[in-house]
């Protein structure tokens, strides 16, 4: 009880001392392709037919201040005007404080044929964020504590002018991506109009952030899968992935593969930038690893495990995800494509 009391006032002054700065990043998925929209809008549309999906998050389940993230999203592609739309929807709870913040998106991409097997997709976002961080719920302030008795029951509190409005903003994103029959490259830049997320009247701007993902796809060899006249094969390939993100002063970098041995997807990768720390504190996060299904029916399925090697350790208790995605029945099957070529990287 007292613990949970100390860490409780922590994270208040922490909160509250940071109110004019950065408040709150973003979340982020390890298993980042299975948050396809949420990793760069040029997604949007880009398995040429409907496609609906959700991710769960829950990180540092060991410590009172856990972070739990879930979003659900649904894209299509439009043949008749080269476009993909889509829609994502995210609730993000954040520490002790229980800071939330619910964004509603709305997500456009073109494709654009640069050779026979080279594309271009770029792409465009534009979300609703509204942030609530529950101040007479979660919060204790020094005039609720007890000067005779510190740890014993709060005090009633008094409302403190201009606190305790959540705070409603319009961000605006951006996105590319290239890619081939095996090969990918995609930036994206989130926030770019940098709105004001401040609780007070002050200003603190939202940071904006930018990725940068990339890939290859190497082909393993095919393996028996059925003998008969159908001739089936399984796909086997390795995929090495790269993805480097930065908001702020925090910079990130998520390096390691895929092995995809149809329907079961592996992979193992490492987070974190050692050689950079962030305000003299080790920049080292957790090494992820993670098993997958591609079920021919168009279902996909995810689970992944962060081993926390920052200074939390793995008492924090790591982080866990899931992702479930679904692809739907094309519509145009049989009509002719724009494309037949498979954007390469992996759905987890």
């Amino acid at each position: 009880m007292l613990r949970s009391y100390l860490i409780g006032v922590f994270f208040t002054i922490f909160l509250l001392s940071t109110f004019n700065v950065a408040l709150a990043q973003d979340p982020q998925y390890s298993q980042y392709y299975a948050a396809p929209l949420y990793l760069n809008p040029a997604f949007t549309g880009s398995e040429m037919t409907g496609r609906i999906g959700a991710n769960y998050r829950n990180q540092w389940p060991g410590l009172d201040a856990q972070f739990t993230t879930f979003s659900a999203y649904y894209d299509t592609y439009l043949d008749d005007y080269n476009s993909g739309i889509g829609v994502m929807v995210m609730n993000d709870v954040e520490g002790a404080a229980k800071l939330r913040s619910t964004t509603i998106s709305a997500l456009y991409s073109y494709e654009l044929r640069l050779g026979e097997r080279s594309f271009f997709r770029p792409g465009f976002q534009a979300s609703y964020i509204r942030r609530d961080i529950g101040f007479y719920e979660n919060l204790i302030f020094a005039n609720q504590i007890d000067k005779i008795d510190p740890f014993g029951p709060t005090l009633p509190g008094t409302d403190l002018p201009g606190l305790g409005e959540p705070v409603n903003m319009l961000s605006v994103s951006f996105g590319g991506l290239f890619f081939t029959e095996n090969f990918w490259f995609g930036a994206s830049a989130h926030h770019v109009n940098q709105p004001n997320q401040s609780f007070l009247d002050g200003v603190s701007r939202l940071p904006a952030k930018f990725s940068l993902h990339t890939g290859y796809r190497i082909s393993l060899g095919t393996g028996g899968y059925r003998s008969d006249f159908s001739h089936t094969f399984k796909e086997r390939y390795l995929v090495p992935t790269l993805n480097f993100k930065k908001q702020g002063p925090f910079e990130q970098l998520d390096l390691g593969a895929y092995v995809y041995m149809e329907p079961l997807v592996f992979g193992l990768w490492y987070r974190g930038l050692p050689y950079k720390p962030v305000e003299q504190q080790s920049n080292r996060d957790a090494v992820v690893v993670m098993v997958g299904m591609n079920l021919p029916s168009g279902l996909n399925i995810g689970y992944s495990f962060d081993y926390t090697v920052s200074q939390l350790g793995i008492q924090s208790g790591g982080a866990h995800e899931i992702s479930i995605s679904f692809l739907l029945a094309d519509k145009n099957q049989g009509k002719p494509r724009g494309r037949d070529t498979i954007l390469p990287c992996p759905k987890f």
